[in-house]
């Protein structure tokens, strides 16, 4: 069973900064199977992508919402996932999620399309 563990949220002011991170436990030897993803949920939202990294790390894709602002990369020596998140605003308001799909499988923003999720890390911008 693939174990994930988010860290780093917290409440900042609109314009300010990030940076999550997300162990995976475990996967020592396994970690550079996975593509990786971050989601978020709202509430009264269904959950939505984020962001996601190759098994490498050499490609990445964001949302529209979050292109320019948001940064996903990882360290595959440390099996750890970071998002760092920069001129935040009060509509990245939500709880985050990292994800991964089955090994091997393909890298999409499609919630539907990952197997193993982390408990969350809420994240709260104020106006």
């Amino acid at each position: 069973q693939v174990r994930l563990v988010e860290s780093g949220g917290g409440s900042v002011q609109a314009g300010g900064s990030l940076r999550l991170s997300c162990a995976a436990p475990g996967l020592t030897y396994t970690y550079n199977r996975y593509c990786m993803g971050w989601f978020r949920q709202a509430s009264g939202n269904e959950r939505e992508g984020v962001a996601t990294i190759d098994r490498s790390g050499g490609v990445t894709n964001y949302a529209d919402s979050v292109k320019g602002r948001f940064t996903i990369s990882r360290d595959n020596a440390k099996n750890t996932l970071y998002l760092q998140m920069d001129s935040l605003k009060p509509e990245d308001t939500a709880m985050y999620y990292c994800a991964a799909p089955r090994p091997f499988w393909s890298c999409a923003l499609s919630r539907y399309d990952y197997k193993y999720w982390g408990q969350g890390t809420q994240v709260t911008v104020s106006s």
